[in-house]
C-alpha cells in the first residue's frame, strides 16, 4: 500500500524521485522519504511524516544530491506513522532500502538480530531486512549475493530497492508477491511500484515475475531468476499517457472525478462493445455457450460492483452467479462446477489479495479466468485469460467512483453478450447497444442535482450514524453508499436490504437517524414503500432517492431527490451517482482530508 520510486543515471536524481513521488500519493500514506549516494559514497538521508510537499520543503533546507536514489511513501502497517519509521531504512551505515509489503517472520528475525547485538532505530518489518543485507555484505559478499542470502530468510510479501555504498553504480531490486516495475530510459533507469510514477520520463517498461532479483544499472539492466540463472523479461511499450493531474478547477479530486463520469462512461462503452466481439483478446466464440457458472472475486468497492454483476448475469444469461470477498475466498476449500468462469475485479489491478485469488483459482480448476481492471500494464490484466478494460482514466480520490461505476458498465456489457451468445432469442446485447447512446446523458442530469444533495448534506453534519436501504439491485448500491459516507466523512454507516428491517436494523431507528433509501420505479416499488411505511412509524428521518412520484408523506418530513427515470438496467449506475455526491458534500462540511481520508489507501497491496 506504499510507493517505491528509484533511479540511477548520469543526472541528479531527488526532484525526479519526489515528482514520482507525487505521482503515488493516490495509493493513500503517512510518511515520505529518500536516500541517495552522494558523489563521496555517502548515504544522504531525508524523512518526514506527513505529505510529499512537506519532503520536498525539507529538501530545499537539507539537499540529498546524488545519481543513484530511492524514494518512498508509508502506509503505516508495523509502527506507528512517524518519522522514525518512513523509509528508506539504513543498515549498517552501508546499506539503504525501501520496502513494500509485509515480513511475517520479522518478529522472530529482530529478535535473533538484536541478540547478536544489532540495534534497531525504528519499529517496522522492514528495518530488518536492511540490517540482515548489512551483515551479509559484512561477509564480503557482492550486493547480489547479499540480497539473495537475506532475502532467503524472509517470509511474506516484498517489493525492495537496494543501493550500497560498497557498489554504487547499482540498484537491486527483488519482486515477490508485491508488484515492481523497471522504467527504460538512455543512461538512466527506473524503478517503481506503479507504473504512473514513471509516465513523464519513460514509456518502456519491464515487468519482474515472481521472485525475480534485477541488477539496474545506468546503461544497463541484469534480472535473475529464483534459480539465480539470467533471463530475459518482455520489454513492454505503454500506450497510456501520464494523465492529467490537476484538479481543473474543482476543489478536490474526488469532485472532478465524479463530474468525469459521463465520459468515462460514454469511453468505456464505446471501447467495450468493440473489444466484447474481439476473437483477438477476449474468448473465442465456442466458450461463450460453454460457460456454465461464474464466480467474481473482489474486495471492497470493486466487490460491490460484482454484487450487482450477479444480478445483471443471471438476469440477462440465465447462468448461476456467486461472488466473494478475495480475502475469504483465498482461504477456503472451494468447490468448483465443471466448466466455471472465474472473474477477477479491480480498480489498480494490484489488490493483493485479489491477485492471491486470481492464483489460487489456477489451481482449483476454474476453466477460464477474466480480469476487469482501469490499468492495462497491471500484473492482473497479464495474469488473467481475458480481460475487459474500463477506461476510467486516472483517478486520483482514494475514495473510488468514476472507476466503480465503469466497473459496473463492464459487467452489464459483459452480462449481456453472455446472454446474447447462450440464447437464440431475444439478444439483450443488441437492445443494450441501443440504449448504452443515452447513458452519459442520464448521468449529465443526475450530475445537475448537486445543489439540492449539497443542501440535505447538512443533515448529516452532526449525526453519529446512518442507515442505508435498497432492494434487489439496489441493495449493492445501498452498501457502496454506506461505503462512501463512512471512507470520506468518518461517519458510521451500514446498509441492509430494506427486508431485513425486522431483523434487527429497526433497533436503531429514531428521529436522530438518517435513513437513506434507494427508491427505482419498478417491480420492488411497492415493497420499498411498506419498508419506507415501518420506518416513518417510529419517526426515521428520511433521505428519498427515487424516480416514482408517490413516495412523499402527508407530513413531509421526508428529503426525497427526484432522479431522472432511466432503464432499469443502467438504475444501479444511475443512482450510484448522487450517494456520491451527498458522501462528498457531507464529508467537505465535516472538514475530513476528501481526497485521501485517514487510514485508507488506494491500491491495498498488502494483505
Amino acid at each position: 500500500m506504499c510507493g517505491i520510486v528509484a533511479m540511477i543515471g548520469q543526472r541528479e536524481v531527488s526532484k525526479v524521485l519526489i515528482e514520482g513521488l507525487k505521482r503515488l500519493e493516490y495509493r493513500g500514506y503517512d510518511s515520505a522519504g529518500l536516500a541517495v549516494l552522494d558523489e563521496t559514497s555517502r548515504i544522504r538521508l531525508n524523512k518526514v511524516e506527513g505529505k510529499v510537499a512537506s519532503l520536498e520543503r525539507s529538501l530545499k533546507d537539507s539537499p540529498c544530491e546524488g545519481n543513484i536514489g530511492i524514494a518512498h511513501t508509508r502506509w503505516a502497517t508495523h509502527g506507528s506513522p512517524a518519522k522514525k519509521n518512513a523509509h528508506p531504512h539504513i543498515g549498517g551505515n552501508d546499506v539503504a532500502i525501501v520496502h513494500n509489503g509485509i515480513i511475517e517472520n520479522y518478529a522472530e528475525l529482530n529478535k535473533q538480530l538484536q541478540r547478536e547485538g544489532c540495534l534497531f532505530q525504528s519499529d517496522t518489518d522492514s528495518e530488518v531486512i536492511a540490517v540482515l543485507i548489512s551483515q551479509e555484505l559484512a561477509k564480503k559478499k557482492s550486493l547480489v549475493e547479499a540480497v539473495r542470502s537475506s532475502t532467503n530468510k524472509l517470509e511474506g510479501a516484498f517489493a525492495l530497492a537496494i543501493f550500497s555504498i560498497h557498489e554504487p553504480d547499482k540498484l537491486v531490486i527483488v519482486k515477490r508477491r508485491s508488484p515492481v516495475v523497471l522504467g527504460l530510459g538512455i543512461g538512466e533507469n527506473f524503478v517503481a511500484s506503479d507504473i504512473s510514477a514513471l509516465y513523464l520520463v519513460t514509456q518502456r517498461f519491464i515487468f519482474l515475475e515472481e521472485n525475480d532479483i534485477a541488477i539496474v544499472e545506468k546503461e544497463k539492466i541484469e534480472i535473475l531468476d529464483v534459480d539465480g540463472n539470467t533471463v530475459k523479461r518482455p520489454e513492454r511499450i505503454s500506450q497510456q499517457s501520464s494523465g492529467s493531474t490537476s484538479k481543473s478547477g474543482y476543489k478536490h479530486y474526488m469532485l472532478k472525478e465524479i463530474n468525469e463520469q459521463p465520459e468515462a462512461l460514454r469511453e468505456t462503452s464505446s471501447f467495450l462493445m468493440k473489444e466484447i466481439d474481439s476473437t483477438t483478446h477476449l474468448f473465442e466464440p465456442s466458450i461463450w455457450k460453454k460457460i456454465k457458472s461464474i464466480n467474481i472475486v473482489a474486495c471492497g468497492t470493486s466487490y460491490h460492483a460484482g454484487l450487482v454483476g450477479k444480478y445483471w448475469i443471471e438476469k440477462l444469461a440465465g447462468i448461476p452467479c456467486n461472488v466473494e470477498v478475495a480475502s475469504e475466498f483465498r482461504y477456503r476449500k472451494v468447490a468448483v462446477i465443471e466448466d466455471s468462469l472465474f472473474i477477477v475485479i479491480s480498480q489498480s489491478g494490484e489488490t493483493a489479495d485479489t491477485l492471491a485469488a486470481l492464483n489460487a483459482s489456477k489451481n482449483f480448476g476454474y476453466r477460464w479466468i477474466l480480469a476487469i481492471c482501469n490499468v492495462s500494464e497491471s500484473t492482473l490484466m497479464r495474469e488473467a485469460d481475458a480481460a475487459l478494460l474500463t477506461r476510467a482514466g486516472p483517478e486520483i480520490g482514494v475514495a473510488s467512483t468514476k472507476s466503480f461505476t465503469t466497473q459496473l458498465l463492464a459487467l452489464l456489457i459483459f452480462a449481456a453478450k453472455l446472454g446474447s451468445e447462450q440464447k437464440t432469442q431475444n439478444k439483450p446485447i443488441e437492445k443494450l447497444c441501443t440504449d448504452l447512446s443515452i447513458l452519459p446523458g442520464v448521468i449529465e442530469n443526475i450530475l445537475s442535482l448537486d445543489d439540492q444533495i449539497s443542501s440535505i448534506a447538512e443533515g448529516f453534519v452532526k449525526t453519529e450514524g446512518s442507515l442505508f436501504l435498497g432492494r434487489g439491485q439496489m441493495y449493492p448500491i445501498a452498501l457502496e453508499g454506506a461505503l462512501k459516507l463512512k471512507e470520506i466523512s468518518y461517519i458510521h454507516a451500514e446498509a441492509y436490504p430494506a427486508g431485513e428491517l425486522k431483523h434487527g436494523p429497526l433497533a436503531l431507528v429514531d428521529e436522530k437517524m438518517p435513513v437513506i433509501v434507494i427508491v427505482p420505479d419498478d417491480s420492488l416499488l411497492e415493497k420499498l414503500k411498506s419498508n419506507i411505511s415501518e420506518v416513518r412509524a417510529r419517526g426515521g428521518r428520511f433521505f428519498i432517492f427515487t424516480d416514482a412520484d408517490d413516495i412523499v408523506s402527508s407530513d413531509g418530513i421526508e428529503e426525497v431527490i427526484k432522479v431522472p427515470k432511466m432503464p432499469e438496467l443502467f438504475a444501479p449506475i444511475g443512482y450510484t451517482i448522487p450517494l456520491q455526491l451527498l458522501a462528498y458534500h457531507v464529508a467537505v462540511l465535516r472538514g475530513t482530508d476528501v481526497d485521501q481520508p485517514r487510514n485508507l489507501a488506494k491500491s491495498v497491496t498488502v494483505e
